[in-house]
């Protein structure tokens, strides 16, 4: 049974947007930087963003920011990644990682297939 589990995704056109979701146990979702991943056919896994666990302080590389924001809702123990203006070059299986450097832990999830048509 998968830790963290991600949906949202599907076929959507290119121009449109999505809402991502990814769900975590309490346990780790606090306690847990949160982070967006994908990976396009062929190509390795490319980092999208990440939260810190208050949701103070978020960070994307260069080139994401804008069209990628990434949240969570601690209530809810969710992290979202809100993608806008999708490109066909956006498809890419999603996946969400939970985090911790200082306690050495690193989960990831199974991933959901984002496809933007043309």
């Amino acid at each position: 049974q998968a830790l963290l589990v991600e949906s949202g995704g599907g076929l959507v056109q290119a121009g449109g947007s999505l809402r991502l979701s990814c769900a975590a146990p309490e346990s780790t979702f606090s306690s847990h930087t949160m982070g967006w991943y994908r990976q396009a056919p062929g190509k390795e896994r490319e980092f999208l963003a990440t939260i810190s666990r208050t949701g103070d302080n978020t960070y994307y590389p260069a080139g994401k920011e804008g069209r990628f924001v990434i949240s969570r809702d601690n209530a809810k123990d969710t992290v979202y990644l809100q993608i806008n203006s999708l490109k066909p070059e956006d498809t890419a299986v999603y996946y969400c990682r939970a985090f911790s450097l200082e306690q050495g832990l690193d989960y990831w999830g199974q991933g959901t297939q984002v496809t933007v048509s043309s």
